[in-house]
């Protein structure tokens, strides 16, 4: 009897000591992947297409929020990224989009660009300079005193670079020009890992025997469209040679390399290896090829899909051998925002115009002129944003505040504009949850003194790039999962903020959420 209940005691504690050295009090590793343009929508309308080790693992095994909300306008994956990783809004973190107008020189600029900084395997100079705020992996960097391993890589520069932050070991992208993985000389030492993989693996060896062809048989592609008569595609990304590498990151392929570049990373480094936690961000692809319109390449963006399906699939393969599902804090999330659509055509008779916003900055510099004598009141334009001369209206003495309000006033009055929104209004006016949502991406550094609300269904004509953008205020659906490390199983569908994904794993990770994010964490996800 005494030998059975020792034996049984045994047991218990090895059981324990098991369980214990299986699921860590803190993950060993976490994997953010933040995948641009990912709707959930989508993710539900084709499940009939995936596999059983992707989605329809992360929604039966993992903790699925279906309405993450971005709480500012005009989301595209840099302010996206920087506010996944910072915890907060281009009102702090001052990244406002990819591009925005430099004050000083009146040029549009890049927000990684910089000068003092050279790439390695790219001409681009660049570094996180722009990014105000800490992040989650400066934070871990700071908590762990550098010995944590921090790596980031992605399709494109923006989203590499502002997911590493300031601290990172290294954050890599795939050259537009040459295919190879790139950095930048602000971080860490390039690693050699990394150069060894563009010497013996790089894409330019392999890319012009590429072809992106449906992966399953064409008439399972049944979404999205009523045509009954479906054409398979063929996109040989050769076929341009100057913007082959730059067709390749909008397809599905793009997610494989990101893969590939992953594995060598767990290969190479310590990663989840010790009881230190280790951080690894990764971006995919999910929007258009070569963003170009759904309606128009409906079956390629369902095989965006199944293909994606399958590269997270293998990413949670490849994590569970190398590290362990029970040692790795997985979570997938969405840049939130989708390409823009065409204008509809007109046999439908839908409500719309067109915006000339340069034409509108034009009359409005008229109007101040004789107002306030002759002079050039307004120094640029950039998207629905007006810049003022400030060095003018100071030389003449005149009162910024009035003129805000004057132009304001002016411009309300133009076909098409909904409401008009001055500096002054969003820093000092009365709060309601629409002024709230512009003045989280307003940024005083690199905003507009007037930022234009235009009418849905109106078309933004940018006289000075060429292009146009009708304005659709749509709902994108954002999910945001968790898997591994103990999570506990569930689909969620009351909405919660975007901020609140950086504080969670911080939670989890024991250390400082960054200096910025001010929302709690979710405290749910774990079994207890």
């Amino acid at each position: 009897m005494k030998g059975r209940l020792l034996t049984s005691l045994l047991a218990m504690v090895v059981l324990s000591g098991l369980q214990a050295q299986e699921t860590p009090v803190v993950p060993r590793l976490v994997v953010g992947i933040t995948i641009d343009q990912l709707r959930m929508d989508y993710v539900e309308a084709f499940s009939a297409l995936y596999g059983e080790r992707g989605f329809k693992r992360l929604l039966k095994e993992g903790r699925t929020y279906q309405h993450l909300e971005y709480d500012f306008v005009d989301v595209d994956k840099s302010s996206s990224v920087a506010s996944i990783y910072s915890g907060t809004t281009p009102y702090n973190h001052g990244i406002v989009g990819d591009m925005w107008l430099d004050r000083n020189t009146l040029r549009m600029v890049n927000c990684v660009d910089d000068a003092n900084f050279m790439g390695v395997y790219t001409s681009e100079s660049t570094s996180p300079v722009r990014l105000k705020v800490s992040n989650l992996v400066d934070e871990l960097m700071v908590a762990t005193q550098g010995m944590a391993e921090t790596y980031s890589i992605a399709p494109t520069r923006e989203m590499a670079v502002l997911s590493a932050g300031h601290a990172s070991k290294g954050a890599f992208w795939l050259n537009d020009e040459t295919g190879k993985w790139s950095g930048t000389t602000y971080y860490a030492d390039f690693p050699t890992w990394v150069s060894a993989y563009n010497d013996r693996q790089g894409l330019d060896f392999r890319i012009d025997g590429m072809e992106w062809m449906p992966y399953l048989p064409i008439n399972a592609y049944q979404y999205l469209s009523n045509d009954t008569k479906r054409i398979a595609f063929k996109h040989k990304f050769d076929d341009e040679r100057k913007n082959k590498y730059r067709k390749f990151k909008t397809s599905p392929y793009a997610n494989d390399e990101v893969n590939r570049l992953a594995n060598a990373c767990l290969n190479n480094t310590p990663m989840g290896q010790d009881r230190v936690p280790d951080l690894l961000q990764l971006a995919y692809y999910a929007g258009n090829y070569d963003h170009q319109p759904s309606s128009e390449h409906y079956i390629e963006m369902q095989d965006v899909y199944v293909r994606l399906d399958h590269a997270l699939a293998e990413l949670l393969d490849i994590l569970d051998r190398k590290v362990g599902l029970r040692n790795t804090l997985v979570f997938i999330t969405s840049t939130g925002y989708s390409d823009p659509e065409p204008v509809d055509d007109p046999k439908y008779r839908i409500p719309g115009g067109e915006f000339h916003i340069a034409r509108c900055s034009a009359l409005l510099n008229l109007y101040l002129a004789a107002i306030y004598g002759e002079g050039q009141y307004v120094e640029a334009h950039n998207n629905q944003e007006i810049y003022l001369n400030h060095k003018l209206i100071e030389q003449k003495q005149l009162d910024l505040a009035e003129i805000l309000s004057r132009s304001s006033e002016f411009l309300i009055q133009f076909s098409g504009v909904k409401d008009v929104y001055s500096s002054q209004r969003l820093k000092l006016g009365a709060w309601t949850p629409e002024v709230g949502k512009i003045k989280n991406r307003y940024n005083s550094e690199c905003s507009g003194d007037l930022w234009i609300d235009v009418l849905p269904g109106w078309t933004m004509v940018r006289e000075h790039s060429l292009d146009t953008e009708v304005i659709r205020n749509i709902y994108v659906s954002v999910p945001l999962f968790f898997f591994g490390w103990n999570v506990k199983p569930e689909v969620v569908h009351t909405p919660l903020s975007v901020g609140n994904i950086v504080p969670t794993l911080a939670h989890f990770m024991r250390i400082r959420a960054p200096n910025a994010s001010d929302l709690p964490p979710l405290t749910d996800v774990r079994r207890q």
